[in-house]
C-alpha cells in the first residue's frame, strides 16, 4: 500500500464508494489505491479491460472492496449503466472522479476536426456524462463530492494541445458552475490539476519522449517531476471531512509550475 496513507486516518472512508473513471493506471490508479486503502470501495470505469483487470485485482488484493465496467465516456447511455451499476453494487455513489483524459501533441494549425472532436468528447463531454448521471445518487449521499482531474494549463492556454487546453478549460467552468447549483443538494464541485507527474502516459508521451523532459523541469518552481502520491493526497483532502467547506475551487499541485511555465514558447 501506500506510504502516503500514513498521513491520513486509518478507515477514514469507511463506507463511502468512490466511482471513478480511466482509473486503471497512472494517477487514477494513484487515486484509486490511496481512497480503497482508507476504506472507500472503488468502482473504476474505463475502456482498456487489461488495465482495469490488473488494477481491480491489485486493490483487492491489498483487501480493498473493487469492481470495474468496461465503458466509454464519450457514450452517454454507457456512462449511464456504469453509473446505475455501480449505485446498485454498492448501495449508492459518495464519491465522482472525473479522471478519464486524452490528449496528443499537435500543432493546431494541423489539428484535424476529428482529433479536436475526440478530446473533447473523452475530457469535457463525459466529465459532464459522469456528473449528469451521479446527480441523483450523490444529491442521496449525504456526504457527495465530485473531483475532477484538470490542469493549470486550461488557464494559460495550451500551445501544442490547444483541444485538451480548451476541454480542461470547459471542465472547470462546469465546476464552479455546478459547485453552485448543486450546493443545495449537499454536493461538494472541486477540481484538482496536477503539474507534470512521472510515471503517467502523459509526460511519458508528452515530455519524454518528446525529448523536452529537461524543459519541462526547468519550468517546474521546485524543478523535478510531481507523483503520484502528490494527486491522490490531495484528492483524499478533498474527499475528507476536512474539505467539508470546499467548492468551487481549483486544487493546484503543480510544484509552482503555473507561476514559471512560459506558455508563448
Amino acid at each position: 500500500m501506500n506510504s502516503a496513507l500514513e498521513i491520513f486516518q486509518p478507515g477514514l472512508l469507511d463506507g463511502r464508494t468512490v466511482f471513478i473513471t480511466g482509473g486503471g493506471s497512472g494517477i487514477g490508479r494513484g487515486i484509486c489505491d490511496m481512497l480503497g486503502g482508507l476504506g472507500a470501495k472503488i468502482f473504476i470505469a474505463s475502456r482498456n479491460p487489461e488495465k482495469l483487470s490488473v488494477a481491480v485485482d491489485g486493490l483487492r488484493a491489498d483487501g480493498v472492496t473493487a469492481e470495474f465496467i468496461i465503458a466509454d465516456v464519450r457514450d452517454y447511455e454507457q456512462v449511464e449503466a456504469a453509473i446505475a451499476r455501480c449505485a446498485e453494487r454498492f448501495g449508492g455513489i459518495d464519491i465522482l472522479i472525473n479522471n478519464a483524459a486524452g490528449n496528443f501533441n499537435c500543432p493546431t494549425a494541423e489539428l484535424s476536426p476529428n482529433g479536436w472532436k475526440t478530446v473533447i468528447d473523452i475530457d469535457l463531454n463525459g466529465t459532464f456524462y459522469c456528473c449528469k448521471a451521479a446527480y441523483p445518487h450523490l444529491k442521496a449521499s449525504g456526504h457527495a463530492r465530485i473531483i475532477s482531474i484538470t490542469t493549470t494549463l486550461a488557464r494559460s492556454g495550451w500551445p501544442q494541445a490547444a483541444h485538451a487546453g480548451a476541454a480542461k478549460a470547459g471542465i472547470q467552468s462546469l465546476t464552479n458552475a455546478l459547485a453552485v447549483e448543486w450546493a443545495p443538494d449537499g454536493i461538494l464541485v472541486n477540481s484538482v490539476s496536477p503539474g507534470p507527474i512521472a510515471g503517467t502516459v502523459g509526460v511519458d508521451k508528452l515530455y519524454i519522449e518528446t525529448g523536452q523532459e529537461e524543459v519541462m523541469i526547468s519550468r517546474v518552481a521546485l524543478r523535478r517531476f510531481g507523483k503520484v502520491d502528490d494527486i491522490a493526497g490531495a484528492v483524499t483532502f478533498l474527499c475528507s471531512p476536512a474539505g467539508n467547506y470546499v467548492t468551487g475551487t481549483e486544487l493546484v499541485v503543480d510544484g509552482g509550475r503555473q507561476w514559471t511555465f512560459a506558455s508563448a514558447s
